[in-house]
Formats: structure tokens, sequence, C-alpha cells
């Protein structure tokens, strides 16, 4: 009892006030020494997103021999860690707690945060380095290359590689498993060595394996998945309007001002899509710095697109859902159960299954992008081949005793070292992040100058002349 009111307390204070403070401030920061990217740029991340890179690109720095992904593979990997089971029970408990207003403050730090997303993937491509057949980079990289501080680099690479590769991946393993219990009655052990026979198939098949399900695997999912929130707006357009103009009204209404709901909305808000999206924690980072581009801002702009693909339509499509639904939003039901209760009422009890399907797509999604997050930063740690053996090994076991555990304390110490492991990325980007501005300098100048596609090689820039090994 006395060790889970230490992890309690410790939670509380990082997660209620210091990071809430910090991840907001760098938003609003980066947002506004970047000119507002997030939507200035917003065409140019569509555009981009579709380029491929089997065939290297001028200035990309590619050798012959090298496979490399995608800036499409790179961005199904990071959604694919990002999109998971928080997509339909945190926005389930943020409504919950916060009413519905927590939806448009969720939009809010969306649309803000997604600078932070684009400064941190922006310089883990310009501090990326040649692995054995494909690029690898992160905040370790870019901590240790940038700032020259390794210690800082390796208690970030060992905060993640915990982090993703086995709490938060217990804990989606877990959630697969209850689901279909639920809807099937499987047994979670059988269900569980399934999932990890499955989980260690892809992960020892490395990042191409990985980058290959991942986009396969997340554009089914998502769209899917907006395709019945889009079926259930169509049914109830009379109510469109009502809803949206009630998560407007509890953001700011003055009932919610009196009884201090404007509050909670706003920290239930902030809490949840920052959690949801990940901007700024320095995960994302890890599989964008892996994608063959010819200017490192196209990654950090197509990262950026990830942040509104997360929150903007797959947290909202959640939100309509509930909201339309009028399953009780007064805690008597929570997390995904309401979610599944909400589906239940919209399309009857093919509700259930269909949440039990899509709980396994994202949560699988994001146990190969999770794992994928630790297997770079095991490689920043150490280049001996039976430690990454070791860690893939141990992760499907972390898998195989999520569906058979019960995860409470797991998922607290996760959101320590999850904490922590924001901190310190956090530090990194703010220190760095002129960097970052310099190269988007360039690559706006290039467009202006009518050249389509921006080449970037080492030199360019004078203050980053001695920056970046593969440019």
């Amino acid at each position: 009892m006395e060790m889970y009111g230490w992890i309690d307390a410790t939670n509380r204070i990082l997660w209620s006030y210091l990071l809430i403070v910090l991840l907001l401030g760098c938003a609003v920061w980066f947002t506004l020494r970047t000119r507002f990217v997030q939507f200035r740029m917003m065409r140019e991340m569509v555009r981009v997103l579709g380029e491929s890179a089997n065939i290297p690109e001028a200035g990309s720095g590619a050798h012959s021999g090298e496979k490399h992904i995608s800036s499409f593979q790179a961005f199904a990997v990071s959604l694919a860690s990002r999109v998971g089971t928080g997509n339909l029970a945190g926005v389930a408990t943020a409504i919950v707690v916060g009413g519905p207003g927590a939806v448009f403050w969720m939009w809010v730090i969306a649309l803000l945060g997604a600078s932070s997303a684009f400064v941190e993937s922006t310089l883990a491509q310009l501090y990326k380095r040649r692995g054995r057949d494909s690029y690898i980079g992160g905040p370790a990289y870019y901590m240790q290359q940038g700032l020259g501080l390794r210690w800082m680099g390796l208690c970030f690479a060992v905060l993640i590689s915990v982090t993703f590769g086995f709490a938060f991946n217990s804990v989606q393993s877990n959630t697969i498993c209850a689901a279909w219990e639920g809807a099937f009655g499987f047994d979670p052990a059988m269900t569980g060595i399934v999932l990890t026979l499955l989980t260690l198939w892809v992960i020892f098949g490395g990042i191409r394996q990985i980058a290959r399900v991942s986009s396969i695997i997340v554009p089914m999912m998502a769209l899917g998945y907006i395709l019945l929130a889009l079926g259930v707006v169509l049914f109830n357009i009379g109510h469109f309007a009502g809803v949206v103009e009630l998560i407007v009204a509890n953001a700011f209404g003055w009932e919610q001002a009196l009884g201090g709901g404007i509050g909670a909305a706003l920290m239930q808000g902030i809490k949840r899509g920052l959690f949801s999206n990940e901007a700024g924690m320095g995960s994302a980072p890890n599989v964008a710095a892996t994608a063959q581009v010819s200017h490192p801002v196209k990654q950090g702009l197509i990262q950026t697109l990830g942040v509104f693909t997360d929150t903007l339509v797959i947290c909202t499509c959640t939100a309509f859902i509930i909201l339309f639904s009028g399953a009780p939003v007064d805690g008597t039901v929570g997390g995904v159960q309401l979610t599944q209760a909400a589906l239940n009422l919209e399309i009857g009890p093919s509700g259930g299954i269909f949440v039990a399907v899509a709980i396994l797509l994202f949560a699988f999604s994001s146990i190969i992008g999770n794992y994928y997050y630790g297997e770079a930063n095991i490689r920043f740690i150490t280049t001996n081949q039976a430690v990454l053996f070791l860690y893939r090994l141990l992760v499907g076991g972390m898998v195989l005793f999520g569906a058979l555990a019960t995860l409470d304390l797991a998922w607290s110490l996760a959101d320590i070292t999850m904490g922590l492991m924001t901190l310190c990325n956090l530090a990194a980007i703010v220190l760095l992040g002129k960097q970052a501005f310099l190269l988007l300098q360039d690559y706006t100048a290039q467009k202006h100058a009518g050249i389509r596609n921006p080449v970037y090689v080492r030199g360019r820039i004078p203050e980053l002349q001695d920056k970046g090994e593969c440019w």
C-alpha cells in the first residue's frame, strides 16, 4: 500500500502539474517559432506523405544495397503506436471525467502540439545514423550527437525501452484478451499464446517487416473506424449541430465555469490529447529517423500529420460515437466499456464484436510499433546482437504476461518512466530547436525558389555544417 501511495503521488506531480505545463508551453513556443508550420504547410504534408523511398532521392545519402523504408511506412509505424486502445478508452474516460468539453480542448492541444512533433522528428532525421542495412535514430541519438550528452541518451533509451517494449505492450495484450473473452468467450491464455507468436513473427522480421505489416493494418483499421463513425454521424445528422454545440458549450459555458467544469474539461482534454498523440514525448522520432527522404523537414511534416490523424480524426470518431448514442457519461460506465455500450446502442449487439475486432487491430499495431521504439534504443545502448535477440524474446514474454495478469502496478510504473522520458526529450528539443527552425527556413526557401522537392546536403546551412553524418 505504501508503494502504491508513492507511485500515485509521483504520477500526480508529473502528469497533473509539471508535464502538462511543459508540454503545453513547448507546444505554444514551437508553434510561434515555426510560424504555425502545422497550419500553413498542411498541403505540403499531404503531398510528401505519398512519396516513395524505394528509389533513393537526390541528397538522401543512400548507399547501394541499403534497404530503407518510405515516408508512408514510417508514418504508418508511428501511427500504429499512437493509435491504440487509448483512442477507444482514453477519450471515453476524458468525457466521463471532464464532460463533453474535454473533446474541444483535445482538439486545441492537437493543433498546438503538432509543432512539437514537427521539431522532434525533424531533429531525428538530421541526426540519424546508418545501421546495418537501414537508418537508425531518435532522441537518444540527437542527445548524444547534438548536445554531446551520451549519458542523457542512455537514460532516455532505457526509459523508453522499458516503457514501450514491456509495460505498454503488456497493457495492450491484456486489453485484447479481455475484449475477445467478452465478445467471443475465448480463453485469455490461448489468445495470449497466438498473440505472442504473431508478435514474435513480426518483430524478428526487423523494421521492414514491421513497416510492411503496419502499412497494411493501420490504414485498414483507421479507415474502417472512420467509416463506422461517419455512418453514425450520417445516421444522426439531425443531431450533429447539437453535439458540436454541446462540446463547445461545455468547454466555455457559464454553468461549467461556476462549477469548476471548465478546469476539469481543460485538464482532461490536454492530458488525453497529448498522451494519445505523443507529441513531444520522444516516441515517434525513433521511427521518423528511419525514413529515406531528401530533406529532414519532410519527415517532420509527415509526423505532424500523424498527430492530426490520431487526435482530430480517430479520437473525434470515438467522441461522436459516444455523444450521439446517448450512452450515460455520468461515470456508471467508463473506459472502453462506454465506447462498447455506445456502439451497442447505435448498431445493436454487433457493436461489441466490432469493438473487439477494432481493439485487436488497434492494440496489435501498437504492440509492434511500441516494440520498434524499444529496438531502436537497444541498438543505441549496445550493438551486441545477442542483447537485441534477448530483448525480442522478453517483449514476446511480456505480451504473454499481459494476457494473464492484472496490470495496475505495471501501468502506474510505466506512467512514471514515460514521464521521465518526456522530460528528457523536452529538454533536448528546446535546446536543439533552433536547428529545426533553420532547416524549416531552408526548406521553405527552396519551395519559394520553385523547387518541388527540396534537397538538403550537409554544409548547406553554415550553422549545421558539422551536423548530420547521413547528409
